[in-house]
């Protein structure tokens, strides 16, 4: 997801249209065998064309329907589980519906603390929640350490972040509109802080301007 963030950051930035379609069968498109070149359309001139216009929008999406099967899906609002508000300021990006349907999923299940595959569920989707919710980073990467071997205390922790999440299941990333186009990056490590094998934790973010497009916790 992080060419998505980086798009839509770039999009906030530009404050550029942002629309979806959908093509059909779209993976089915193999590689070409032979090379192909591109050329800029006489009077092309990319400083000018800031992709702001939804007629030339319109435009580029009927030639795409001339050539597959397109379903147009209008102004992007809502995408693989993920929330796209747009502001004058930016663009908002949280996964608000995504987290009450986990918290809903965990509140009546009544899943077996010590079953295994349940455990990995509840992981894989709050994996998907740090998509936009980095804070979590750290709590998902210490709790995917125990996926095979879960004890009641891991279940414990991974419940306490869904009610963590809770608190505030509509935060998200906002990506601002803004003229800095730069990437810039942060990491830090620790050094063998692991309580269990006594490896080091290595954390990074990288930012498109004032836009956080990509962050992880490692071990």
């Amino acid at each position: 997801m992080v060419t998505v963030r980086s798009i839509i950051a770039l999009t906030a930035s530009k404050n550029w249209e942002l629309f979806q379609i959908d093509v059909h069968n779209a993976f089915l498109q193999g590689d070409l065998c032979e090379e192909v070149y591109l050329e800029i359309l006489e009077g092309f001139k990319s400083q000018e064309n800031k992709g702001s216009s939804k007629e030339l929008v319109s435009i580029a999406k009927s030639i795409r329907h001339d050539k597959f099967k397109v379903k147009d899906l209008g102004e992007l609002k809502y995408f693989l589980g993920i929330e796209v508000l747009r502001f004058q300021q930016g663009i908002f990006l949280n996964q608000r519906k995504y987290v009450l349907e986990l918290i809903l999923e965990m509140g009546l299940s009544g899943a077996n603390p010590y079953d295994v595959c349940a455990y990995q569920r509840l992981l894989g989707k709050l994996l998907y929640v740090t998509i936009t919710r980095p804070d979590i980073s750290y709590t998902v990467q210490t709790l995917s350490q125990f996926m095979q071997e879960h004890k009641q205390s891991h279940w414990k922790a991974a419940i306490r972040a869904v009610k963590y999440l809770k608190n505030a299941p509509g935060l998200g990333v906002f990506m601002k509109a803004e003229s800095t186009q730069h990437l810039t990056c942060w990491c830090d490590s620790d050094w063998a802080a692991c309580p269990n094998t006594r490896r080091s934790v290595t954390g990074y973010v990288v930012k498109f301007g004032e836009s956080l497009v990509s962050w992880k916790s490692k071990k």
